[in-house]
């Protein structure tokens, strides 16, 4: 039994941090557009997460936590728009580093793992719960 109840704590585990790559995923999409305030300025720069497996010592078992956080070193696009606040003497404004496919791609796939850690502690439960109907 302590073998499913692990898998609650794996499963679990997961679940956080596909959940912080959707907030991170959502935050690049809110800003897709969003330029500097000022002539030249940088714009919004495109955040990205990193993941690591860790040794749960009190449990014994390998929990998926984050790593950290970062952003993408990737040029900005570049935009001719002479009469925007943010552009540069030349007239081109920055705009994010941020692509809304690769985003769109990144958010199902941090779904689809979700989803799997989600079916990881239904089964596990459904386990628990024949285990016991077999004790009955």
């Amino acid at each position: 039994m302590t073998g499913i109840v692990d898998a609650f704590y794996v499963a679990g585990s997961g679940m956080h941090v596909q959940g912080d790559r959707l907030r991170v995923v959502a935050q690049n999409i809110a800003n897709v557009d969003s330029t500097g305030q000022t002539p030249g300025s940088e714009p919004y720069r495109r955040k990205t997460i990193t993941f690591k497996n860790v040794l749960d010592q009190q449990l014994g078992i390998e929990k998926v936590t984050v790593a950290g956080y970062g952003h993408d070193k990737s040029p900005f696009k570049k935009k001719l728009e002479p009469g925007h606040p943010a552009a540069d003497a030349q007239g081109y404004v920055l705009y994010p580093n941020v692509d809304s496919v690769v985003e769109l791609v990144d958010m199902h796939e941090a779904q689809r793992a979700y989803e799997a850690n989600v079916n990881v502690i239904d089964v596990s439960r459904s386990m628990i719960a024949q285990t016991l109907g077999l004790l009955k």
